[in-house]
């Protein structure tokens, strides 16, 4: 790493120090950006990698730009000189726990979740695993795997319609359907296993969509919660939904009485803690009347200044730059105390 072996990095949130002969320099941190990728969402990571880059502070960072598409060579050759990573990078090989394993290998901090926690949200059916073991509400589903014996009338008579029908590892609502008849639903699968081998069929429950997102290594923020309405060409909070502008309307704080906001908040905490995420989250939910179902937690959420997360953020007083600061340094945060612990435990 770019500090000497043996220095705390407690304090490497925004500068290091260095005593010179009559002097303190401050040194600057060196910030590997990664966006971009293989995925079907590589250009929402770029734009995301972009307005990233212009928001945080030249003055505290010296940033450097790596596509993981085509430059893993020269992140991993260059990989002593970094002294934190963030991973704006959406989908598969990127979100997964491919790159964070990648980056563990190469002693450098990152924000967010770790191996474990970033597979855990990435695979949609092990995470409703996850979220009935815990008590969590979810709708109820089925996961259908390449292969399987379809019995779409089964499914229908247990789950009913319409029927939400979803790839497990996909992210930004991409292959998703809704199934409102029989008719659709074999259709909605084979768009589904376009883009991954397992798919969810899960019971459509109408309602208000939140959005709750947590932050912090031990100690967990519930931010603000936000309201999605896509605009009435939607069905659902699509992709074009998510990222053309004008699609939907958001609204933080999310206009919900004092009790629900405390539990979907309380659940958007669950949610994180269930899949081990850390640094931070953002968990979609639906409220229909007193009852408030999870969805899906993503560990790498949209990185704009428009995003929801971003929007959380600022409703509790935090502005963008400020919001990239405090995730470097719980990723720093995080990384110093699984050093600790992994020292402790070779003793």
């Amino acid at each position: 790493m770019a500090f000497a072996p043996g220095l705390p990095i407690a304090d490497r949130g925004f500068l290091s120090t260095r005593l010179t002969k009559n002097r303190i320099e401050m040194k600057k941190l060196t910030v590997a950006l990664l966006s971009g990728g293989d995925s079907s969402e590589r250009e929402v990571s770029l734009n995301s990698g972009d307005q990233v880059f212009a928001a945080l502070d030249k003055g505290r960072y010296e940033v450097r730009r790596y596509d993981p598409a085509i430059e893993l060579s020269r992140l991993v050759a260059e990989a002593s000189q970094i002294d934190v990573a963030l991973i704006v990078l959406h989908g598969p090989f990127g979100e997964d726990g491919t790159v964070q394993g990648l980056l563990d290998l190469l002693d450098i901090p990152y924000q967010g979740s770790g191996v474990l926690g970033s597979a855990l949200a990435m695979n949609k059916a092990l995470a409703k695993t996850r979220y009935v073991q815990e008590g969590i509400p979810v709708p109820a589903y089925r996961v259908v795997r390449e292969g399987d014996v379809l019995d779409p009338s089964a499914w229908i008579q247990r789950l009913g319609l319409p029927l939400v029908v979803k790839p497990s590892s996909c992210g930004s609502s991409i292959g998703m359907s809704i199934a409102r008849n029989p008719q659709d639903l074999i259709p909605a699968l084979d768009k589904a296993f376009v883009q991954d081998a397992t798919v969810l069929v899960e019971a459509y429950i109408q309602g208000l969509e939140i959005t709750g997102a947590v932050m912090g290594n031990e100690h967990l923020e519930a931010l603000p919660l936000v309201e999605i309405i896509p605009s009435s060409g939607h069905v659902f909070f699509d992709y074009e939904a998510k990222y053309r502008v004008g699609e939907t309307e958001e609204i933080c704080p999310a206009r919900l009485d004092a009790r629900l906001t405390a539990e979907a908040q309380r659940l958007a905490i669950r949610a994180h803690q269930a899949l081990g995420c850390e640094g931070y989250s953002r968990t979609d939910m639906i409220v229909r009347g007193d009852a408030i179902y999870v969805l899906e937690t993503n560990t790498i959420p949209g990185m704009t200044r428009t995003s929801l997360f971003p929007q959380a953020a600022a409703a509790a007083g935090m502005s963008f730059d400020r919001l990239l600061d405090r995730l470097i340094d719980l990723g720093i945060e995080r990384h110093r105390q699984r050093k600790v612990h992994a020292g402790a435990s070779r003793r």
